[in-house]
Order: C-alpha cells, then sequence, then structure tokens
C-alpha cells in the first residue's frame, strides 16, 4: 500500500461516472518509481477503468529556456514509450496545464497529481481543483518523506531538520510496488504533441532560445539510471572525501534528473543504501536530509525566491555592513560573461554556461563573491538566483532555492564578524587552494 500520508485531497468532490482515470503528470515525469503513477492505477484498477495520463507543456514557465525544455522533453518522449508498454496513454498538450487538464477532466472519475512544492506548482494544483467536476487527490512522490510529515513548519537547519526526518525515514524508504493496469488505455484516441523530433516542439513553443541544450546531459530515465550505477559502481566508495574536488568528478550529476523527476529519490536511496559502500551515509545525508529541507524551505517559506527569505539575523547583519566598502563589484553583464578579476570564480560560470551543471562546491564559492561584489546583498541575492536559474539544469528547483540563499545565510549559524558578510560565513579563493588544486580546475574548464 501506498503510504496515506502521500496522498491529500484537493476538493471536496468524489468519484464520479467517468471514461478514465487521469494522472496529471507534472513534476514526476517517469513511468516507474512514481507513487502517483501506482496510486492512479489502483484507484482505476478499483473502478474498472483505464488509466490516461495527461502532461501541460506551457511556454511560458517562469524563467524556463531552451536548455530546460530540450532536457525535459528528451525525457518525456522516453516516458511515453515507457508507458505504452504499460498499456497507458500519454497525451501531451502544447497548453498550460490549468487549461488543458480541465479538458481531459471532463471524462474522468478521478484525478490524481503528483506533488509539487514551489509557488507555481501549487497555485496550479489548486486553480485545476476547483475546475474539475470530480476528486482530485495529490500524491507526494519526489520526496522520500511528505514535507508535512517530515516537519510541521520551517526548519531553520539541517541540525534541527535531520532528527525530525530520521525518526520517519523507515516508515517510507520502502520499495513501491508496481501495478498492472487491467485496462488498457491505449485504443483511446487523444490528441497530443509528437515528441520524435524534440527540436521541432521547442521551436514551436517559442520558448527564450539564447540559451540552448548542452551535449554533455541526455534527459530521460535510461541516461539517469545509467548515471546512478556508475556512481554506485565507480564513485560511491570515497564518496565522503572526493565530493569536493571538482577535478575529479566524484559527485552522482543526478540532480537535473531528480529536478525533472525523471528519475526517483526512493530508488536511488535503496539502491544507495543496498551497495553498503563507504561513502553512502554522506551520500544519503545530500538526497535525503539537505534535499528535503529544501522543500521544506520553500514548503513553508512564501518569500523563498527573494532576500526576505533570510533569517533576521542574516538580513540584519548584512543590512548593517551594506555600506562596507567593497573592493569589486560587478553587473549582472560582468557577472553573466564571467568578466571579474578571479580565474576561479569565472571558471565557475563558465562551466554553469557552457555545461548546463556547475560543481557543487565551486557553486558555495560562487555565491558568496556575488554577495561580496554586489553594491547590496538584496541585489546580490538577485543576481545570484538570476544566473542559477537562466543556466543550471537543475535551476528553479527547491534545491536551487535553498543553496542561493545559503550562500546568504540560510540554514547557517553567526560566524565571525567581518567587512560586507557582517556574521554570515566568507568564502575565499585560498580556501579553494587548500581543499583542491584550484588552477587546474580553470584549466579543466577552459579545455571545455
Amino acid at each position: 500500500m501506498i503510504q496515506a500520508e502521500r496522498v491529500t485531497c484537493l476538493n471536496d468532490l468524489e468519484c464520479c461516472s467517468g471514461a478514465y482515470v487521469l494522472y496529471w503528470m507534472q513534476g514526476a515525469q517517469r513511468a516507474e518509481w512514481n507513487h502517483a503513477l501506482e496510486h492512479a492505477i489502483e484507484r482505476a484498477n478499483g473502478l474498472k477503468l483505464p488509466v490516461v495520463v495527461g502532461f501541460g507543456l506551457t511556454a511560458d514557465f517562469p524563467e524556463a529556456n531552451a536548455r530546460h525544455y530540450h532536457f525535459m522533453l528528451q525525457g518525456l518522449r522516453e516516458t511515453q514509450a515507457a508507458l505504452e508498454k504499460r498499456g497507458i496513454r500519454l497525451a501531451i498538450r502544447a497548453e498550460c496545464p490549468t487549461r488543458c487538464i480541465p479538458k481531459l477532466a471532463k471524462k474522468a472519475a478521478l484525478v490524481v497529481v503528483d506533488e509539487g512544492h514551489l509557488r507555481i506548482q501549487r497555485q496550479w494544483r489548486a486553480e485545476v481543483a476547483e475546475k474539475v467536476s470530480c476528486k482530485m487527490e495529490e500524491v507526494e512522490t519526489n520526496l522520500i518523506v511528505p514535507v508535512e510529515a517530515a516537519a510541521e513548519k520551517e526548519n531553520f537547519s539541517a541540525g534541527t531538520f535531520r532528527p525530525r526526518i530520521n525518526r520517519k525515514l523507515e516508515t517510507y524508504l520502502v520499495p513501491l510496488k508496481h501495478r498492472k493496469p487491467r485496462i488498457s488505455s491505449m485504443t483511446m484516441k487523444l490528441p497530443g504533441l509528437d515528441l520524435s523530433d524534440t527540436g521541432k516542439v521547442v521551436k514551436a513553443l517559442r520558448v527564450d532560445t539564447p540559451v540552448g541544450p548542452v551535449e554533455g546531459f541526455t534527459g530521460g530515465a535510461k541516461e539517469a539510471h545509467r548515471r546512478l550505477r556508475t556512481f554506485i559502481e565507480t564513485k560511491l566508495d570515497g564518496y565522503d572525501t572526493r565530493r569536493n574536488d571538482p577535478n575529479i568528478d566524484g559527485v552522482s550529476n543526478l540532480s537535473p534528473y531528480l529536478h525533472f523527476g525523471q528519475i526517483s529519490p526512493l530508488e536511488i536511496a535503496l539502491k544507495v543504501r543496498a551497495a553498503a559502500r563507504k561513502g553512502g551515509d554522506a551520500f544519503l545525508e545530500e538526497l535525503i536530509v539537505r534535499r528535503e529541507l529544501s522543500s521544506n524551505f520553500v514548503y513553508y517559506n512564501d518569500q523563498y525566491d527573494s532576500f526576505e527569505c533570510l533569517p533576521p539575523w542574516v538580513r540584519r547583519t548584512l543590512d548593517y555592513h551594506a555600506a562596507d566598502e567593497r573592493e569589486y563589484t560587478y553587473s549582472l553583464e560582468e557577472f553573466e560573461t564571467a568578466a571579474t578579476h578571479d580565474p576561479y570564480w569565472n571558471a565557475a560560470q563558465k562551466q554553469m554556461v557552457l555545461t548546463g551543471k556547475m560543481h557543487g562546491y565551486m557553486r558555495m564559492y560562487w555565491g558568496k563573491k556575488i554577495l561580496e561584489w554586489t553594491k547590496s546583498p538584496e541585489e546580490g541575492f538577485r543576481v545570484a538566483l538570476h544566473l542559477n536559474n537562466k543556466y543550471e539544469l537543475d535551476g528553479r528547483d527547491p534545491n536551487g532555492f535553498a543553496g542561493v540563499a545559503w550562500c546568504f545565510g540560510k540554514h547557517d549559524r553567526a560566524w565571525a564578524e567581518r567587512p560586507v558578510f557582517g556574521k554570515v560565513r566568507y568564502m575565499n579563493a585560498a580556501g579553494l587552494r587548500r581543499k583542491f588544486d584550484a588552477d587546474a580546475y580553470v584549466q579543466m574548464v577552459e579545455r571545455l
């Protein structure tokens, strides 16, 4: 059984007579290890109906561009084929979900949707729940522990969050049973997009195109699973000591696939735990505690995408030092084109622009220096979030919002006071050189 805490009813209606159960796929873009899909199949089997999956492809998702759409559509094309093998039709419509899902729901007995924690995701689900004329249920599948089960309010650090989530972990860190639909929906005629040429679809959507696709990352569950296998076999041992060196690529590189729901965090966690390798605990800390703390942050803090999301002590100390003299200040254009005086920062920015992913340790340094080199902390926060969301394949994600906020003091403690930073944690180039060969990192990026 899928844990009851994963399922939330979004309206006061009941199931009605209909031709199918509709699963509105949005955040969990996969055909396996998907609690929302399995719940829809289970409900459909009980109602003796087929399952239809609908996906709304809007061209104006905030801050999304061609880079993100190419990656997402590669995954959706694969998911569509995988669902067909299970006898389930996936209809992808080039329309905002708040318009196309109510249309598909007119013939539905029940609507099931995967849970989303960002503002726009929650707005979409609330709007659709009001428009449909049948029961609508939301199922948490992109977190191991449902956000409200983990904690009833915003937590201010990993230290307070860790014991809360660990107490619940064994309840939810269990395999998911895959169900077989009793009735196929493949004979149903449901118009949708042809994804055989994803580039053509992106062009037709007229999305923002200057930031194009990257060669190093291909979207989809197959590639996600290949990367997971490689990580477990060749990188998990020693992950705890090697992850902070960008020269050796000791990380999983799964964050873009997690962002688009192309792989399940539950599946990753179970396979990593079963491998019983030395670096497993350190990796699970990142995957579960840190990642789900980010969802706790965006779910309970309505200002997660602005400077106001920071704790009062952070805003006070940064405001107090806002007028401090900066040795360097740069414009958005100078940051974006990697035109600072710092070769390490420039290399990190170039890596992100060229590959769609910056190494995690460098992203911390990158964000700290934006705070240091902008005219005000508010401006620095806006610049960092804009660049992160624009170029990172995993941008516009709870992890991204929390990561930028961490650079400005979120989920951290007060440190020794210093100019510009106040009591917010400081990082410098000397610290990079102590951790790894920073000059080799610059050379590596130059070869990209």
